[in-house]
């Protein structure tokens, strides 16, 4: 069994049982250097519109080399698009936010829509161009070399609710949420419209999945009230999703949502997702059989491994348990896919990275 009929077996798209649990995860640039140069891999990086998506999308050959059944692509910034470092050490990116390094992630300090109040603020700031065919260029050269043995997502994350946050700033967007001011509603419609046009360059081009990317949850909770996000937040999700079905009924529809999410999962699947990650461990609802136990029968799920802190700082002894923990509650009966919750950072150690994947592989027909 190759690692495309694998994962669609394990996910439910078709019928049968994976001879083993397939495996994804995503390696940050200090890992892909590390692993292209033991491997002999060149790095190929593809730089996306928003900077921490890069690593999600880059280093496809050094992954499927490690044991990744997965192929992620994703756009790029448009040919000619140069970021430029100014004096403080900050850059604009292609959406115009003002782009920091921080000590993992990147981080935003500049929002262009930090001002807005009404409509006219939204009609007047301009997404780049969706169907720019230079963005496509190494999605079709990774469709072509990998669609018949691996499955490829397409990766469309920071979507509707985070890419309006990261253009007027969290704080500014939730107490406008509450307060329903009038650029809200325009400004998800408008990410909506920006982020179906980039999902359908993709599927055109032959991915078997589109990967959406939103947060709805912190640590502890949600961040909205259910009848705020059922109003202002679920409508946009399930109307893109029913032009996506239009395009291809056999696209997959996954999304990504970090947090203690589980109280909005009936209104996920009603949205039309059939793939939910990353299962993020060790917040409330979140374990392993509440998931399986509640939501087995709507979803198929992919991730659950912690990087927070069992990757980094685990034994090798807890990392081994906890995966074969996730094997036999999550694969019971099919519908998983083993993966950390995130992009795998510099603090976990090289050896790690390959612990993990010796053991998935280890463990993968335990379900």
């Amino acid at each position: 069994m190759n690692s495309r009929e694998r994962v669609l077996k394990a996910l439910k798209i078709v019928p049968g049982t994976p001879d083993r649990v397939p495996i994804q995860f995503d390696l940050c640039k200090q890992h892909l250097e590390y692993f292209g140069n033991k491997l002999g891999i060149p790095v190929n990086i593809t730089d996306n519109l928003y900077e921490d998506v890069t690593w999600r999308i880059s280093g496809n050959e050094i992954r499927v080399a490690m044991g990744s059944d997965v192929v992620v692509v994703g756009a790029s910034v448009a040919d000619g698009f140069k970021r430029e470092k100014r004096s403080d050490g900050t850059w604009l990116n292609e959406y115009g936010m003002v782009m920091r390094q921080g000590p993992i992630y990147v981080d935003v300090v500049g929002y262009p829509l930090a001002e807005a109040q009404t409509k006219a603020d939204v009609d007047a700031y301009h997404f780049p161009d969706p169907a720019d065919p230079s963005r496509y260029k190494e999605v079709e050269r990774l469709v072509a070399e990998y669609k018949d043995r691996y499955f490829i997502i397409g990766d469309i994350e920071v979507t509707i609710f985070s890419l309006a946050q990261q253009l007027v700033g969290l704080e500014k967007l939730l107490i406008d949420m509450m307060l329903e001011a009038e650029y809200v509603k325009p400004l998800f419609q408008k990410c909506a419209e920006f982020q179906t046009q980039v999902a359908a360059e993709l599927i055109k081009r032959g991915v078997d999945a589109i990967w959406y990317g939103d947060d709805f949850g912190t640590q502890n909770s949600l961040l909205m009230p259910p009848d705020i996000f059922k109003d202002q937040v679920k409508p946009w999700y399930k109307n893109m999703n029913l032009e996506l079905k239009k395009l291809n009924p056999d696209i997959v529809l996954i999304l990504h949502s970090d947090g203690a999410v589980a109280p909005l999962l009936p209104d996920i699947k009603d949205m039309g997702f059939e793939v939910f990650n990353p299962v993020q461990p060790d917040v409330p609802g979140h374990s392993a059989k509440e998931i399986k136990d509640g939501f087995g029968d709507m979803f198929a799920f992919w991730g659950a491994i912690d990087q927070q802190k069992l990757l980094p700082f685990g034994t090798d002894e807890e990392l081994e348990a906890d995966i074969i923990d996730k094997m036999h509650v999550l694969g019971a009966g099919g519908g998983y896919m083993i993966a950390p919750a995130h992009i795998i950072q510099s603090d976990v150690t090289p050896e790690r990275v390959e612990k993990f994947i010796e053991l998935c592989k280890k463990y993968g027909t335990i379900y």
